[in-house]
């Protein structure tokens, strides 16, 4: 039997009371063609009636990733709650190629969750394990269930279980009011990290998931901050004269890229963490911004306009000199690396507006993946199946999200203002 949460996830938890009503809920706007056909039973359980709906929950995750697509509950014959319990040749006539069941009991002061993953085809288990959950933890307990799921069919790790920051803007334009929060992927579970009356920009998770890199303009002017996740404890890092921004953390964790204008015009730096030392990555006549580390820490992707409009340039540390990677456009910018580092994803302008896209970088291939038309600020779930991203709905400013390959798509809007900045977390553990 598997323990589910960390200690740091419990930790977490041990914040709802701070937890402000600020839940982003899911709206899938386009699914996947190529979508795996997956039927989640309803969960049995021994006639209690539960806080969360685990096996919706487990069906919602998996549809919004582009990779399955679940049946309607409507179409199910039955509702077997075990392996043993399944008429295999049903759902093969409903050309279902996996199916999960399960039951949740009461089990002394939290819950035992067994469920099973079957290949329908195959008459076989794939999968079959007890989760345990506290009362308040039954949707972190479905979240990784669907890792599990995801990561059984396809290779790939789940990303269910990560967070996202993001900022929220409501009030009248000369009275309005910035909070930076957190919560699970899904959008719910959100948590006020920061709340003020100046912008708040550009949040960015540290590599172990416990800090938050961010711009606040509270003090009069743009100053980056770390904040501590769980504690709320902060320092500020810079606050030069002119520009403090786009902090990205290194792959290690002890170094945050950003761009600086302290000595003219702006340019890439790096700052050790702990001793605050600083290094000039980039010194030109042009404006260098909104740098980011390839994984393995060997390089800096940033934005310039040096050849007269904003192009993506990589920054091999060591070489002194920066390599222009996209040509396509005369607008690309917000690069962000895929995990594995083999293409970029960013904001390029085409006849259709301002669009999340993917290069390859072998084949310098560009492809749009979203159709919207007032998109920025990518930012790449940490198994790299999906990018998040800013964008309008209407007249309201909100999340949205498209798989890597632009088949899969969903909306995050929000019921309080604006919503802007998202960032995916790495993995928790």
């Amino acid at each position: 039997m598997k323990a589910l949460m960390t200690a740091w996830l419990s930790a977490m938890l041990l914040m709802l009371s701070t937890l402000a009503q600020a839940d982003l809920t899911i709206e899938i706007t386009r699914g996947s063609d190529r979508a795996t056909p997956i039927a989640i039973v309803p969960f049995a359980a021994d006639g209690e009636s539960l806080s969360e709906d685990v096996a919706q929950i487990v069906s919602d995750d998996l549809e919004r990733s582009g990779f399955f697509d679940p049946l309607d509950r409507e179409a199910m014959y039955d509702r077997p709650s075990s392996g043993d319990e399944v008429r295999y040749g049903q759902w093969s006539a409903l050309d279902v190629r996996y199916m999960v069941v399960g039951r949740v009991s009461r089990e002394g002061n939290g819950y035992r969750i067994r469920y099973e993953l079957l290949d329908v085809s195959g008459q076989r288990r794939m999968l079959g394990e007890n989760v345990t959950a506290g009362d308040s933890e039954l949707r972190g307990a479905a979240h990784y269930i669907s890792d599990q799921i995801f990561e059984a069919v396809t290779g790939i790790r789940g990303a269910f279980s990560t967070r996202i920051a993001y900022v929220t803007a409501q009030g009248a334009e000369n009275d309005r009011q910035f909070t930076l929060y957190v919560a699970d992927a899904d959008g719910h579970n959100s948590q006020q990290i920061l709340n003020s009356r100046e912008p708040i920009l550009s949040p960015a998770w540290s590599p172990d998931g416990r800090k938050l890199a961010y711009v606040s303009f509270e003090s009069g002017r743009p100053a980056i901050y770390v904040q501590e996740v769980v504690s709320g404890q902060r320092v500020q890092l810079t606050n030069f004269e002119g520009l403090n921004g786009a902090p990205s953390w290194s792959p290690d964790g002890r170094r945050l890229a950003m761009t600086l204008s302290k000595d003219g015009q702006p340019d890439i730096y790096v700052m050790d963490i702990a001793s605050r030392n600083l290094e000039r990555i980039t010194n030109s006549s042009s404006i260098d911004t909104e740098p980011s580390w390839a994984p393995d820490g060997r390089s800096l992707l940033f934005t310039s306009d040096r050849s007269g409009g904003p192009q993506l340039y990589r920054y091999r540390f060591g070489s002194g000199e920066a390599e222009r990677l996209t040509f396509t456009g005369n607008y690309n910018a917000r690069g962000r690396f895929s995990p594995d580092g083999e293409a970029i994803f960013m904001i390029h302008r085409g006849n259709n507006g301002f669009q999340v896209a993917r290069q390859d970088l072998d084949s310098d291939r560009l492809v749009v993946l979203s159709d919207s038309r007032l998109d920025e600020s990518p930012s790449v779930a940490p198994n790299g199946t999906m990018v998040i991203f800013a964008t309008q709905q209407g007249n309201s400013g909100v999340l949205g999200a498209v798989s890597a390959d632009g088949r899969a798509s969903y909306r995050l809007p929000s019921a309080q203002g604006d919503v802007r900045e998202p960032a995916w977390s790495p993995f928790l553990n």
